[in-house]
């Protein structure tokens, strides 16, 4: 499935694969949040997952599982508490992915 990535004026592929950026990475998080109506609409990869979402820590954890199941990475609990947007989160799971 393929997705607009924001950032780069081109599309991406869902899963994403081999050719991970922080641009599709932070595409499909905001893709994935904004399937939740609660989500502000007007939501981008500098966008503060705690403040601009109103997120709380369930909210956080629950949203960074169904992330990491999407593109099979575990973000560890120690690395979550650098995170603070949306951009963040993307640039932690390309650098995981990239070390695996």
């Amino acid at each position: 499935m393929l997705i607009p990535c924001p950032t780069a004026g081109r599309t991406c592929d869902k899963d994403v694969g081999m050719t991970e950026t922080v641009a599709s990475v932070s595409a499909l998080i905001v893709k994935t949040l904004l399937a939740n109506p609660k989500v502000p609409r007007d939501i981008n990869g500098s966008s503060k997952i705690v403040e601009d979402l109103a997120f709380d820590s369930l909210a956080v954890m629950n949203f960074v599982m169904e992330i990491e199941d999407t593109l099979d990475v575990s973000v560890p609990l120690d690395r979550l508490a650098d995170i603070r947007t949306i951009d963040d989160l993307a640039a932690c799971i390309v650098s995981l992915k990239q070390a695996s």
